[in-house]
């Protein structure tokens, strides 16, 4: 089986180079190869030097949501999988993370950072990740841990079928929503994070946080087909 990684990426030149050196040594189950998929959002920081050798797409700045479409248009495997372009998530944690669909026994598969530790973060974010964590399981019954992961993988055709509109931080609730709208289970497994603050680039602010709550509150009346 192929593993499409998509990584959206925007100015992230102090660490990136590490992060792809992660993806690329990082063990799959027996039998998968990899697909990586960069896609620049912009940068300006130099990060594009780092791109020569992978699969890669610039487009204008318009955001992380942007970024993953543009990587799911470009993916050609059979499971795709959403890496941030940091160092918060281990990407060795992808074999625990695509075993339930390489197995048949999921088809979409959630990293959770909560399911095995109490991970290291910023009170206002874990507040925040709460909330749209019970947002999710009380608007679409998803029975979730970590709704706002990064690490999220999906069998390609699954993926395909579901029409995403996202453009910033917004693919998260879309996704979910979407996903259980249309009856897919979503299972998770634990994984680890090193959560890094602003001052590290973390980009995601507070506007954010409540556009992912609208987002999950409006596609649960609004016509997704």
């Amino acid at each position: 089986m192929k593993v499409s990684i998509i990584i959206p990426v925007y100015n992230e030149f102090r660490t990136f180079d590490q992060v792809l050196e992660r993806v690329r040594k990082a063990p799959l189950p027996p039998g998968c190869q990899k697909e990586i998929i960069v896609i620049d959002d912009g940068s300006t920081d130099g990060t594009a030097e780092s791109l020569e050798q992978v699969t890669h797409r610039r487009i204008d700045h318009a955001g992380k949501g942007s970024a993953i479409r543009a990587g799911i248009e470009l993916a050609t495997g059979d499971i795709i999988l959403t890496q941030d372009g940091d160092l918060e998530y281990d990407p060795n944690d992808y074999a625990r993370i695509l075993a339930p669909i390489v197995s048949g026994q999921a088809d979409i598969v959630y990293g959770s950072r909560f399911l095995a530790q109490t991970p290291a973060m910023a009170l206002r974010n874990r507040i925040a990740n709460r909330i749209l964590t019970a947002a999710a399981n009380l608007l679409y019954r998803a029975n979730l841990t970590d709704e706002a992961t990064a690490y999220k993988a999906f069998r390609a055709d699954l993926l395909h079928g579901i029409r995403l509109e996202c453009r910033r931080f917004e693919f998260c609730p879309e996704v979910t929503a979407k996903a259980r709208r249309l009856g897919h289970r979503i299972h998770e497994v634990p994984v680890s994070y090193n959560a890094r603050g602003i001052a590290e680039g973390k980009k995601i602010r507070a506007r954010d946080g409540w556009e992912a709550l609208w987002t999950l509150l409006k596609y649960r009346f609004k016509n997704i087909r």
